[in-house]
């Protein structure tokens, strides 16, 4: 994966066909943990600029999935992926792709907050000086245009020295934001960021995943319906199936279209028995 190879798909102009906007193309993905299925037939597009969401019941597979855009599942010693899935045109997991720089393209927002046991300032400067840059003037500019892309900077600017372990549990979510624009991705994958935070806190991160979209592609794994119908533009709904053996359980890719259409008038009986609560 080189910088011209990406460089060429991501500054297309905006008037070239629609299909110029599509930042992964996933095609017959399927994830296994040894020999369990855990994810089958999963085919969507992914579009720049845009909030897709992720919903269905637990188990069906919605942050198996989302690990599979950044090779997160790669960790994970029994994993194995199959299927296909092109970043710009470029094959994730093809035998040239490093993963560490997928990932520094593909940044992660866990569910947790998960600040570092450093500085306000540290925990942005950390992802850019391993990247090479070292001067300071440069790491400041970093710093603080990482945090007013989160909505931080007024909140924090005063103690930047101060340990990231006594911000709020929304300012620590909204820092470990800062932290993954910092070394500037293209594409924020999001794991139910909000599952820890009391409402004020998920409205702020909800109005920041809007604002953010201007300069980034976001994908976000939610258990919150109503958060999916506010924030996102398609939606992607998920199933668990039960596989032919009876005794195990695999996500499947039920419906993907518009958000206004998932939640107004869906093309599968499952996903209206879901969203309206009728089943989940």
């Amino acid at each position: 994966m080189s910088e011209q190879e990406i460089k060429v798909d991501t500054e297309r102009s905006a008037t070239e066909p629609d299909d110029a906007s599509i930042v992964f193309e996933t095609r017959d993905l399927e994830v296994y943990y040894g020999d369990f299925r855990a994810v089958q037939d999963v085919n969507l597009d992914i579009r720049q600029h845009e909030i897709t969401a992720f919903i269905g019941p637990s188990g069906c597979g919605k942050s198996t999935v989302l690990r599979c855009f950044d090779r997160m599942n790669d960790l994970i010693e029994s994993a194995r992926v199959e299927g296909s899935i092109l970043y710009h045109g470029v094959d994730l997991y093809g035998p040239n792709v490093d993963p560490v720089e997928v990932r520094r393209r593909i940044g992660m927002v866990f569910q947790k907050p998960n600040p570092f046991p450093k500085s306000i300032y540290d925990n942005l400067a950390f992802g850019p000086k391993l990247g090479g840059i070292k001067k300071k003037s440069e790491l400041d500019d970093i710093v603080e245009e990482s945090l007013k892309a989160a909505a931080l900077w007024d909140e924090v600017k005063d103690r930047l020295k101060s340990s990231a372990l006594g911000l709020s549990g929304g300012q620590q979510q909204r820092l470990c934001i800062a932290r993954c624009v910092a070394v500037k991705p293209d594409v924020i994958l999001m794991d139910e960021p909000c599952s820890a935070l009391d409402p004020i806190a998920t409205s702020r991160i909800e109005e920041l995943m809007q604002e953010l979209t201007r300069d980034y592609t976001i994908i976000i794994v939610t258990h919150n319906m109503q958060q999916a119908a506010r924030v996102s533009d398609r939606t992607a709904f998920f199933v668990t199936e039960v596989n032919p053996d009876g005794d195990r359980r695999t996500g499947r890719l039920i419906e993907y279209n518009p958000t206004t259409k998932i939640f107004s008038n869906p093309d599968d009986e499952r996903t209206e028995q879901y969203v309206t609560g009728r089943f989940g």
